[in-house]
């Protein structure tokens, strides 16, 4: 069984001001493809939403060998990710498969198998 990783960027401001009913779209596009992972047979191990990019820490190493710790986004991007799914499966065409329905409903996927 392997691991994939399911990243789901976004432009937060963007996503922060779009109506209810667009939001209420994008709740059940999540319902569904929950529903379909089961269906495939899928695990899904965790995932959810994060909390938005300016309550982020950064932290990377510093010039003294001590970490440089800001606050806020790592990076000035577009896009940031704003959730996540972490998925065990043993068929990644059909996990792939209910990864493109999704992304087709609108959502930015990026899909990641995790190294072994």
């Amino acid at each position: 069984m392997s691991r994939y990783l399911i990243l789901l960027p976004a432009p937060e401001a963007e996503w922060a001001d779009l109506p209810p009913e667009e939001h209420e779209k994008g709740h059940a596009s999540h319902v569904r493809f929950h529903q379909e992972l089961a269906a495939g047979g899928h695990t899904l191990v965790t995932g959810g939403p994060l909390e938005a990019s300016d309550r982020a820490t950064s932290m990377r190493p510093g010039d003294d060998g001590a970490a440089l710790v800001t606050d806020g986004p790592f990076s000035e991007t577009t896009e940031q990710v704003v959730g996540f799914y972490l998925v065990e499966s043993d068929d990644e065409d059909d996990l792939r498969a209910a990864c493109q329905r999704f992304a087709a409903r609108g959502e930015h996927i990026e899909f990641r198998r995790m190294a072994e």
